[in-house]
């Protein structure tokens, strides 16, 4: 469950996507937003709460991303994967399902089967970057560089990550609760990406009300109201709803001068034979309370449009399809957003978010990412840290539990490297 406009409300997503940046887009270190070191930047195997005293920092500040949207370029789809009902991985698209659009008036009880047919997934184990890992050993020739390429690198990826640490990025120049750690590795010329969870995300997901976690499960039952597992079946919501499920697009584009290659969960697709190819025929599925009044629709313009937009955004999905639900958890009525269309509803909003800030951010901590991590050692691990109106630090830790890339990923890639350079 879980898209952008420049800011140029009468361009289309598509001239958004392609738009090559201006002279506006300034390389890492001729940024004025950095803040050099002081003293040498130390490096511990300490824990994420110890900032170092001195480091390189980058601002937050949206101001500072104001000027052109960078080049975005249309993402492509290069392959998929599913995890069954007990997360194992299959290099295929068995997981996906098939959007069915409901009633005019759904009245969908997203309570149903929250006591007796829901098997939740732990959330307490934490699977890093394993399953993009595994797609890329399944798919290893659609990920070296070509022979044309000069390239020392195993993969033919700038930055390897999870789509959604990199929409945490988007939406961190507007995030004013919820701070970040992101490992980053640098390995065989590719920067791998990886959350860490903070203390008080940790906190928060072992304290959640039992209403919470109800309301959690609300938007795993729309799903299963909406979406059919075969192309000519219908939806069953008698069935049970298991989190450990899901299907991932597995995506390549192209951020100004970022190559990326990163996986997001996609709840299901256009039933229309004639429907685009993938990742255009996607559709995100979302529950939100219904609006009733100017204020809830400011807000719900402020904060969760921006999310639902850089979420789908990034894989190039290009809707979303929102359950409206009363406080009792029956969806009323069911809305359709258009990715393209998000920034032209949110522009007459006081004080609002804007899709060239968020990009703009993405783009200059990627470089600072880049600037930062140049040791290429999986044992090497670089923290970079964030709380809400502060600025993004870092940390450098060796042969410390903050590892992430596996061993058999390292074997893998490496021996698989050493035969493709003697052929």
């Amino acid at each position: 469950m879980d898209h952008h406009r420049s800011h140029n409300p009468n361009s289309s997503q598509r001239s958004a996507y392609k738009r090559e940046r201006g002279d506006g887009w300034r390389n890492h270190h001729e940024n004025k937003h950095l803040k050099p070191s002081q003293q040498q930047q130390r490096q511990s195997g300490s824990a994420p709460e110890q900032h170092p005293l001195g480091s390189q920092s980058l601002s937050t500040r949206r101001e500072l991303y104001e000027r052109d949207f960078p080049v975005y370029k249309q993402p492509v789809e290069v392959g998929c994967f599913s995890l069954d009902a007990e997360r194992r991985f299959f290099n295929d698209d068995r997981q996906m399902r098939y959007y069915e659009g409901p009633e005019r008036s759904p009245n969908f009880d997203l309570r149903d089967g929250y006591k007796d047919r829901f098997i939740k997934r732990d959330d307490s184990v934490k699977e890093k970057l394993d399953h993009i890992l595994r797609w890329i050993i399944a798919n290893k020739t659609k990920c070296i560089p070509s022979a044309t390429t000069a390239s020392s690198r195993a993969l033919d990826a700038d930055i390897v990550t999870w789509r959604g640490h990199l929409t945490k990025l988007l939406t961190t120049p507007y995030e004013t609760r919820e701070g970040w750690l992101l490992a980053v590795t640098m390995f065989k010329g590719t920067v791998y990406i990886s959350e860490v969870e903070t203390e008080a995300a940790r906190r928060d997901r072992e304290n959640r009300t039992e209403r919470h976690e109800e309301m959690m499960y609300w938007g795993y039952k729309f799903e299963q109201y909406t979406c059919a597992d075969k192309l000519h079946s219908l939806p069953d919501p008698s069935g049970v709803v298991n989190t450990n499920e899901a299907f991932c697009t597995v995506v390549q584009t192209r951020l100004a001068d970022h190559r990326l290659l990163f996986s997001g969960e996609v709840d299901c697709r256009d039933k229309d034979p004639n429907a685009p190819a993938p990742p255009a025929c996607y559709v995100e599925l979302k529950t939100s309370a219904e609006i009733c009044t100017p204020k809830q629709r400011s807000n719900f313009h402020r904060f969760k449009l921006l999310k639902w937009w850089a979420q789908s955004f990034l894989p190039g999905v290009p809707r979303v399809i929102a359950g409206l639900r009363d406080h009792e958890g029956v969806v009323v009525s069911v809305e359709t957003f258009h990715i393209s269309k998000i920034s032209h509803l949110i522009k007459n909003e006081y004080n609002c978010w804007k899709p060239t800030v968020c990009m703009n951010f993405c783009c200059d901590f990627l470089s600072f990412v880049k600037h930062v991590a140049t040791e290429d050692n999986p044992s090497v691990v670089y923290l970079f840290s964030w709380e809400p109106h502060r600025d993004v630090t870092y940390s450098i830790h060796r042969d410390s539990p903050y590892s992430f890339l596996p061993r058999w990923y390292i074997e893998e890639m490496t021996s698989s490297r050493d035969s493709h350079h003697q052929s």
